[in-house]
C-alpha cells in the first residue's frame, strides 16, 4: 500500500499548557488557533505550527490532561511531562487501518473517530510499533 505520509505533530503531555508552551514560544513558535478541549479523550489541546506560512506544517501538539484518570492523566503519572505520541497524516486512513490490521498490527481504534480539530483520526497500540503511540490522521 503506498500513501503519502508525513508527519502531522509531535503530541508532547505537560502538567499545563502553559508550562508546557514556555520552551516553544521562546524557540519564536506561535500557537495557532484556540486552545481546544477533546471531551472524549480528557485533553485540552494547543498547536504550534512549526511553519509560520501554516503550509501543511508539522506541529508540536501540547497536552494538558482535564483529570488524572484520562490518557494524558496516566501518562502523566506514569512517566511524567514528554512526548506521548507521534501522528502521521496518511492519504487513505480506513484503508491504512485495514492494510495494518491485515498485516498482524493490533490497533487501538479500528475505526477512525474525531480528534482535536474535528479530524478523522485512529490510533495505533504501541506494542505494535516498538513502544511508541501512533496516531494516524487523515490528510
Amino acid at each position: 500500500m503506498k500513501q503519502k505520509i508525513t508527519i502531522d505533530h509531535i503530541g508532547i503531555a505537560a502538567r499545563n499548557l502553559d508550562e508546557g508552551s514556555k520552551f516553544w514560544r521562546l524557540l519564536g513558535l506561535m500557537e495557532h488557533g484556540e486552545d481546544e478541549l477533546v471531551e472524549d479523550q480528557g485533553v485540552v489541546t494547543r498547536f504550534f505550527p512549526l511553519d509560520s506560512q501554516g503550509n501543511e506544517a508539522t506541529n508540536i501538539e501540547i497536552l494538558e490532561a482535564t483529570g488524572p484518570d484520562t490518557p494524558i492523566g496516566r501518562f502523566l503519572k506514569k512517566r511524567g511531562p514528554g512526548i506521548q505520541q507521534l501522528c502521521l497524516a496518511v492519504d487513505h486512513l480506513e484503508a491504512m487501518i485495514e492494510h495494518l490490521i491485515a498485516n498482524g498490527i493490533v490497533m487501538i481504534d479500528e475505526t477512525p473517530r474525531v480528534g482535536a480539530h474535528n479530524s478523522t483520526i485512529a490510533f495505533v497500540h504501541p506494542k505494535s510499533t516498538g513502544g511508541i503511540l501512533v496516531e494516524l490522521k487523515q490528510r
